[in-house]
């Protein structure tokens, strides 16, 4: 099975080396998305061996992992793993999702199925438990951290669910499996709150979050 790992970064260069590092002995390939970074991002992929694909603009996770899947497609790659380049995901852990991939479509690493998820803020928890309580019930599953970046694929059914939106891609993805009979399950794996940046779980677009998901609702259940 042909394995590549897929980072999404923007302005990732203090924490992205390490996370290629731990990937790389894990995969065949490892594909740095850059999502129009200024800090020099690139030239810290590319020198730690990575395959960097730059966006001349920020596009947003969304539109930065479409890149990276559309380039295991291309490619004809088996497994995409999707693993965030701010150190927050372990790399150490893609072994464990790699095989529960043998009998799923997508696996999702998930912070529920343990302690990890506590260190979060309240509306951070909030805003996950509201987008997993949705697709649960539209797609009739029982997920528990559908906005999880941490995954793998299987690229033949990934094919089928690329997501159109840039916002909230993991939920669209996530619920278009499930609606199409895909086999999704969960590992349990910890992921502390990250050390620099910041969150997309804010009050302000909480308060969003009923519209857009809408959107997303619509977008899968007229336009799929």
């Amino acid at each position: 099975m042909r394995t590549v790992a897929v980072l999404p970064a923007y302005d990732e260069a203090e924490t992205i080396g390490p996370v290629i590092e731990g990937t790389r002995e894990h995969v065949d390939e490892v594909v740095v998305v850059d999502d129009g970074s200024s800090d020099g991002t690139p030239d810290v992929a590319t020198d730690h061996g990575a395959t960097v694909i730059e966006h001349v603009f920020n596009t947003g996770v969304g539109g930065a992992v479409r890149t990276g899947y559309r380039y295991a497609i291309r490619n004809d790659y088996d497994l995409v793993v999707q693993i965030d380049a701010d150190g927050q995901h372990d790399p150490a852990q893609i072994p464990r999702l790699l095989e529960a991939a043998a009998d799923a479509d997508m696996v999702i690493a998930s912070r529920y199925l343990n302690e990890s998820f506590e260190e979060y803020g309240f509306v951070r928890k909030l805003g996950i438990s509201f987008f997993t309580t949705v697709v649960n019930a539209l797609g009739g599953v029982d997920i528990t951290d559908v906005t999880s970046g941490f995954r793998v694929y299987r690229v033949d059914a990934l094919a089928d669910i690329l997501h159109r939106s840039d916002r909230h891609w993991a939920v669209e993805q996530t619920l278009e499996a499930a609606r199409s009979g895909q086999r999704i399950t969960e590992v349990s794996v910890a992921m502390p709150t990250r050390e620099t940046g910041d969150s997309q779980f804010t009050f302000e677009t909480f308060l969003l979050y009923p519209l857009r998901m809408t959107d997303v609702v619509l977008r899968v259940l007229l336009f799929r």
